[in-house]
């Protein structure tokens, strides 16, 4: 797991049986959970590789599966992302 240095979580990486996270097989997968803009979700899960956060808030979480179906470039941008919307929340709650 990825702490902010406000300690709020703002990613965590995993081992997860497909067919927990409604994919075909049994064999374990790598994925990383990250917050994300919950007006973006809907529409980044329907992109291959992306699913709605496994465990988590499904309107501001998403799970990047990191079987190469991402590139590194577009799971670094989406971690970025996350720090910066915790950060964000920080902020908010400190107001």
């Amino acid at each position: 797991m990825l702490r902010h240095k406000n300690g709020k979580w703002y990613a965590v990486v995993m081992s997860v049986e497909k067919c927990k996270l409604g994919l075909e097989g049994n064999e374990f997968v790598d994925i990383m959970n990250v917050k994300c803009d919950p007006e973006m979700t809907s529409v980044i899960i329907q992109t291959f590789g992306f699913l709605s956060g496994y465990h988590m808030n499904k309107q501001h979480w998403i799970t990047i599966l990191l079987d190469g179906s991402v590139s590194e470039a577009k799971t670094l941008d989406f971690l970025d992302m996350s720090y910066d919307l915790i950060d964000g929340a920080d902020r908010k709650e400190n107001k």
